[in-house]
């Protein structure tokens, strides 16, 4: 039986990929088996990489921000970029001990065109150690302004693909709360955010539409969808963008006249840049 539990395993798991990686990654256990928790998690990195792996077809670099333990990168690795001959993968990530755990791995694992870079995402526009264009930029759960951190290396090295899955966006609600009094005064509109719960979803929902419209602005196409099932996470919104030529030609004024809507024109320079 155990013979067989593992057999079922290794044939949910794409031809060629790193057993041991998995196993790092706790997809596999040690015996390298697949629980119930641990298959999902495996068909939602499969699910990821539907969305990803078109946009890496003449990619030379990505770079993922807010890497943690480089999850995503390694997986992009393993599936995409292991059996070509060029392409580099760079993990963004603050905690040096994260940092040095991932570059261990790389070196375990024969990974060579991975590197990994202990600095804030706004170090990182200016580092050496970064090539002056990088072709696809992800942040998947960077928290709060880190998404826009990540949006703003991502224009300045001029990204052709951006993949974002935005977490905790505070401080778009803080800012309607700080200034809710003198909005329900202003407008009707102020009814949607008057209870606080209300604020918090708004305030997330408003912060990733002022993004879309940023992006769009520099002439990206933007697709927005769900990145796994609700039952998962209720942090499962992805954003996806394509430079692709022109900018959208009102999508600077859409995003300001909403800026004066919902009273928080003080984050203009955030998104309308």
């Amino acid at each position: 039986m155990k013979k067989q539990n593992a057999a079922v395993a290794i044939s949910e798991i794409r031809p060629g990929q790193s057993i041991e990686l998995l196993k790092e990654l706790h997809i596999l256990t040690r015996d390298g088996k697949l629980n119930q928790d641990t298959r999902r998690k495996l068909k939602q990195v499969y699910h990821l990489y539907q969305f990803i792996e078109p946009l890496l077809a003449e990619a030379q670099s990505l770079a993922d921000h807010g890497a943690g333990k480089s999850y995503l990168g390694f997986i992009l690795y393993d599936l995409f970029f292991k059996e070509k001959e060029t392409g580099h993968i760079y993990g963004i990530e603050t905690r040096k001990e994260l940092v040095e755990k991932s570059r261990q791995l790389a070196e375990r694992l024969g990974f060579a065109r991975m590197s990994f870079l202990d600095v804030t995402v706004e170090e990182s526009t200016h580092s050496s150690a970064l090539p002056e264009q990088i072709d696809v930029v992800t942040a998947l759960h960077a928290c709060n302004t880190a998404t826009d951190d990540a949006i703003h290396f991502a224009l300045t090295k001029q990204a052709r693909h951006i993949v974002l899955v935005p977490c905790c966006q505070a401080e778009v609600a803080a800012t309607m709360r700080a200034r809710k009094n003198e909005s329900l005064g202003k407008t009707a509109l102020s009814e949607l955010w008057r209870h606080p719960i209300h604020t918090r979803e708004l305030g997330s929902h408003l912060t990733n539409v002022l993004r879309c419209l940023l992006l769009e602005a520099h002439g990206y196409d933007v697709t927005v969808t769900e990145l796994v099932g609700w039952e998962h996470s209720m942090k499962n919104e992805l954003i996806i963008a394509s430079k692709r030529g022109n900018p959208r030609k009102n999508a600077r004024e859409r995003a300001e006249a909403i800026l004066r809507e919902f009273n928080i024109e003080k984050l203009a320079p955030r998104f309308t840049y």
